[in-house]
């Protein structure tokens, strides 16, 4: 039985992505594969992309066909009951931006985190308030309860990724401190929360100036960049795109070298970390 659609794990991932890897490096096609299990390719498109759960049987099968052998069959299937556990974002499930599902795996094991934001205060750096006013002014479709689990899931993301010391580097424009967002202690409260997060060894924050010139990511949305260390997950770039929380999101690693270039060469343009604090003071 496939399970409730809440996004893969990274063990889920990237027993999916070995299951890819061996199927491409016994020359088969997913037709082929298919036939092997009496299924439709699409059965076998969906597994290898951590869109359904891993059957025992169906990967036996594919194994067996790809000439894996008897060991790592074996230890492959050893890691299945792990692979196939809900990750631990489940529970809010119903209140994430869908493309969220499949990238809280990614998320969850980066290295790495690279942020631009061109008109608010970064996802990952934003107060409890300050996230909760955002959805009020952004998403005054959904009903209170959703905004204040959607605040509770942010404030959640956050913890997690101090705790695994996932390194944060975010670029934003000054104009984010001259946006009001909430009531005005809502945006003391946001600034002084930047201040102590550049003090931070795990945060890299670098502002844009309001009265600088143009640079790589003037007029780009919202854009996040993913560093995984797991040799079979590939980096992700996220670009928020339109309302209600939709995005893009890409992994082919020409896209992902070309948005860590914009990106490289917006944090050359801007204001050095260190004066990070004068901006803020």
């Amino acid at each position: 039985m496939a399970r409730e659609r809440s996004g893969p794990t990274l063990a889920h991932l990237v027993l999916a992505t070995r299951l890819r890897i061996l199927r491409e490096a016994a020359g088969l096609s997913r037709k082929q594969a298919a036939d092997g299990l009496g299924a439709h390719p699409v059965t076998v498109r969906r597994i290898e992309q951590a869109q359904t759960s891993l059957d025992e049987g169906q990967v036996r099968v594919l194994l067996r066909a790809y000439g894996s052998p008897a060991a790592e069959t074996e230890e492959f299937l050893g890691k299945l009951a792990t692979a196939n556990l809900p990750g631990w974002w489940h529970p809010w499930r119903s209140v994430m931006d869908p493309w969220q599902l499949d990238l809280m795996s990614v998320e969850s094991a980066a290295s790495m985190i690279r942020s631009w934001e061109p008109a608010l205060v970064p996802a990952l750096l934003r107060t409890r308030a300050y996230a909760r006013a955002v959805d009020d002014v952004l998403r005054p479709d959904l009903p209170a309860a959703v905004k204040d689990a959607r605040t509770d899931f942010l404030m959640a993301r956050q913890e997690r990724l101090r705790t695994q010391q996932t390194r944060i580097w975010a670029v934003m424009s000054a104009v984010a401190l001259h946006t009001r967002v909430g009531a005005a202690e809502v945006m003391a409260e946001q600034v002084a929360a930047l201040r102590a997060a550049v003090d931070s060894p795990d945060v890299t924050l670098q502002i844009h100036p309001l009265d600088g010139p143009p640079h790589a990511l003037t007029g780009t949305p919202a854009l996040t960049v993913y560093r995984v260390e797991a040799p079979e997950i590939p980096d992700r770039v996220v670009r928020e795109c339109g309302p209600a929380g939709a995005a893009d999101v890409w992994d082919a690693c020409a896209t992902v070298t070309d948005y860590r270039l914009l990106l490289d060469y917006s944090c050359a343009t801007a204001s050095h970390p260190d004066k990070s604090r004068e901006v803020l003071a």
